[in-house]
């Protein structure tokens, strides 16, 4: 590639920006990653990094770090209200010589961010794409720094990963279809004393809802549900400390009616927000990222028509992720009290049958699709 060719513009220095930039500079192929955040967030949306993304990221080195700060989560217990639990293992994790890798957000931020800095990239915080126009061969681009300076230039490539009111997206006039469930959900990270195994994911079958408890590291804990006093769910003899962050939100289910157009495409939130359940926002990011890296860096080299391969091949499978993590956090949720009926009889069967339990552990463990990036 020529040393005076532009550089791939990416929007939003999240998991999904960094990788891109990441494996982009590693061909050699100039980037610049610019976030209207000044700083990164000290708070973690995604804790868990499932073995795809293990396997992903090995070749750049960011996988050993993440092995060498996280833990391995070793099985998921499932509780209900009068009844034996329910546990089974997730290590190793079916066709996979890896586990779930218990790792908050930021961290997996920060180490991709100093594998990119490496690569002698680094990051322009507090600078927002403002607009883009799309040309024959480039994409013009103004930029709003944090001084208010407006600088105007031009990307052979934009890549959308700005999160889930993408700038981006909006832009190029895609459609964000989907549904929210209702009530609000509640998330804490807070310190615990609790007989909960450390070691395990666990979930909580409420009368009103659900609730989620994964240890982040130490006895600090990530507790999430909806209902009535959630933290009400976890079991006799836990004592509730300090809470280190707190959190009301909903939950959304949506697809971009596109992953891209034209020289713009989309990864990430810009493109499918889901329900945290199945642990697969952050990770099917990073695989968008992927699959962008490869195709943008062929279109570089002279085959355009790779551009058309990425909407092609990841939109599909932003339904199908979706689709899958929609429909088991409708089961899950407990809403309504016909579902919650149903709910309650059948999650404990499906977990104890190995076929469904086998489909559930493929879905977290990112391993229900091939990851293609020719097609």
């Amino acid at each position: 590639m020529p040393s005076n060719a532009l550089p791939v513009m990416i929007a939003g220095a999240g998991p999904t920006g960094l990788a891109a930039a990441l494996w982009l500079a590693r061909r050699g192929v100039p980037v610049r990653v610019v976030d209207k955040a000044t700083a990164p967030s000290s708070h973690s949306k995604a804790l868990a990094v499932n073995p795809r993304t293990q396997d992903l990221l090995e070749d750049t080195g960011v996988t050993a770090r993440m092995l060498a700060e996280g833990w391995t989560v070793r099985g998921l217990s499932l509780h209900r209200s009068g009844h034996d639990d329910v546990a089974v293992p997730l290590s190793p994790l079916l066709d996979s010589d890896r586990s779930l890798l218990s790792l908050p957000q930021s961290r997996t931020e920060a180490l991709l961010a100093d594998a990119l800095r490496a690569q002698g990239v680094t990051v322009e915080r507090g600078v927002k794409l403002d607009t883009l126009t799309q040309r024959d061969d480039s994409v013009a681009i103004q930029l709003v720094h944090a001084d208010g300076a407006v600088e105007s230039t031009h990307a052979p490539l934009l890549y959308g990963a700005d999160g889930a009111h993408s700038t981006v997206r909006q832009a190029l006039g895609l459609a964000f279809p989907g549904d929210e469930l209702p009530e609000p959900w509640q998330l804490w990270d807070l310190h615990l004393t609790t007989p909960l195994d450390p070691d395990r994911v666990h979930l909580f079958l409420r009368p009103d809802g659900f609730l989620f408890a994964l240890r982040v590291r130490d006895d600090l804990w990530r507790v999430m549900g909806n209902g009535t006093d959630p933290l009400a769910a976890l079991p006799v003899g836990t004592v509730c400390g300090e809470v280190r962050w707190q959190s009301d939100f909903h939950i959304a289910h949506r697809v971009a009616e596109r992953a891209g157009v034209g020289r713009v495409l989309l990864g990430g939130d810009a493109a499918h927000v889901h329900s945290p359940l199945g642990a697969r926002g952050m990770n099917l990011g990073i695989e968008d990222a992927y699959v962008f890296a490869d195709c943008a860096a062929d279109a570089l080299a002279g085959r355009p028509s790779r551009l058309a391969s990425y909407a092609r091949l990841r939109h599909p499978v932003h339904r199908q992720v979706v689709r899958r993590v929609g429909a088991l956090t409708r089961l899950m949720h407990g809403r309504p009290p016909s579902l919650r009926e149903l709910r309650d009889v059948l999650v404990p069967r499906l977990m104890r049958f190995g076929p469904a339990r086998r489909q559930f552990l493929r879905v977290a463990g990112g391993l229900d699709h091939p990851v293609r990036t020719r097609g």
